[in-house]
């Protein structure tokens, strides 16, 4: 068709064509200057997996859940919350006349703050909010309040009878859809508890709710490279900072990590040993030495003899229990979607190249680097093997762990050895039925010796 051809309507197509690409360019620039949402919709097919790991049980906190009818009905207990922490706060030598006009006063300053940053509030959200800059601000407010008077009646909530609905605001507390800023928090903490508290650091006090989830790595939760003056992007991002190491990693791509299983490594000769490094508590090293006897092929059969030294991996110990899923998962999509290291994942992913089967379960709860508190060793590998479906791994930490781990199970005697192990020491009866040849085959050959020579 010729230019001349192109009527009206044509130029009237290309001209709203040209007007929405420049829009779009325009917009674009918009949002490259915007700061990314660190509180997101978690996407279905991470959901699909497992949604009890994302949808709370009790308490709804910020926007994303707030219309959950299964949730409404705590919303009463949250403004109870409230109201205790801001009498917590008033000093105690306060006149009664004066006691509601300090409570009213830590409202007002509470509610200036959150609304002078109403903006950057909506930002974290990445724009999902459908409610009102009032109720957004009123949210924030109640469920910061909220927060923070949970975190100073911990100690006294789990005592009581109610363990179970306390429980489940922990838990509910870890949900990446259920956050609120920590900067939100920051704010209210300065207008209510640091009166009371002068000098307190709030990362100080939430470290003190967070050691109540310490039950999944054992050992000391809290990481030295957390300072009391650091921001973080809400609570489970603090969360992640304690599972960081104090020092900086290189991770790297494994595009094929070979996943050799905890048996067919222990086969081979490798043992499991509980690590226990003071810098990071996720950390792995394996252990390579040089035994005094690893020229004796047959000493490779055997490597729980104590006297012999074989390589060793020394790991984190972790605790599986019914809620070590719902915390893993959090943490691996505030990985997946935010510019965090992927210290959990990697983590999660090594775990899953380790357990194929019940059995490998069972090498790493005897060498006491796994707790299993699900009472089945199936359900422990299913629920390991399950974790890092539709999972990427771009960053691996512990490549260099593994490039050794592979060079190792590669040699000759290791991969010999623990094929022998797979095939002929795999139950009682096939070491029975192998010593018993060997015996056969030293009679036979002592008979022929005297049969041959008599004297």
């Amino acid at each position: 068709m010729e230019k001349a051809d192109i009527g009206l309507e044509g130029k009237d197509i290309i001209g709203h064509t040209v007007k929405f690409l420049v829009d779009c360019k325009e917009n674009g620039e918009i949002l490259d200057n915007q700061v990314p949402p660190s509180i997101y919709i978690v996407p279905s097919a991470f959901r699909d997996l497992s949604p009890s790991s994302f949808n709370p049980r009790v308490v709804s906190i910020g926007p994303l859940h707030k219309q959950d009818e299964n949730l409404k009905g705590f919303e009463v207990q949250k403004k109870t919350y409230l109201h205790n922490l801001l009498q917590r706060c008033v000093p105690k030598q306060t006149l009664q006349d004066e006691h509601s006009v300090a409570i009213k006063q830590m409202l007002q300053e509470c509610a200036e703050k959150v609304t002078h940053s109403i903006q950057r509030i909506k930002a974290s959200y990445g724009g999902l909010t459908t409610c009102s800059d009032f109720e957004l601000a009123e949210m924030m407010v109640i469920d910061g309040c909220f927060i923070l008077e949970f975190g100073a009646r911990l100690l006294e909530l789990s005592s009581k009878s109610n363990k179970l609905i306390t429980q489940s605001i922990m838990f509910d507390l870890m949900l990446i859809e259920n956050q609120i800023p920590f900067f939100v928090l920051e704010n209210i903490f300065e207008c209510t508890l640091l009166k009371s508290i002068p000098n307190a650091s709030l990362t100080t006090y939430i470290q003190e709710i967070l050691k109540y989830y310490s039950y999944i790595f054992v050992g000391n939760l809290v990481a030295p490279n957390v300072s009391p003056d650091s921001t973080h992007d809400h609570l489970l991002g603090l969360l992640h900072k304690n599972y960081q190491p104090s020092k900086p990693i290189q991770a790297m791509f494994l595009p094929d990590p070979k996943g050799h299983s905890a048996m067919d490594l222990y086969r081979a000769g490798i043992n499991f040993k509980p690590n226990e490094d003071q810098d990071w508590g996720l950390a792995m090293k394996l252990e390579v030495p040089s035994p005094l006897f690893s020229w004796i092929p047959i000493f490779m059969a055997i490597p729980q003899i104590p006297w012999l030294q074989w390589p060793t991996l020394k790991m984190p110990i972790m605790r599986i229990n019914d809620s070590t899923e719902l915390i893993l998962r959090n943490l691996i999509i505030y990985e997946q979607f935010s510019n965090v290291g992927k210290y959990i994942t990697s983590y999660v992913c090594a775990m899953d190249l380790l357990i194929d089967t019940p059995q490998d379960v069972a090498r790493l709860v005897k060498s006491k680097v796994l707790i299993n508190h699900l009472g089945s060793n199936d359900h422990a590998a299913n629920m390991i093997n399950n974790i890092c479906k539709e999972v990427l791994l771009l960053e691996f930490v512990y490549h260099e762990q593994w490039k050794d781990l592979d060079a190792y199970y590669n040699r000759y005697w290791p991969y010999t050895i623990s094929g022998l192990r797979r095939t002929y020491f795999k139950n009682p009866w096939n070491i029975i039925a192998l010593v018993a040849a060997f015996v056969l085959f030293a009679l036979t050959v002592v008979q022929t010796i005297f049969t041959v020579n008599p004297k």
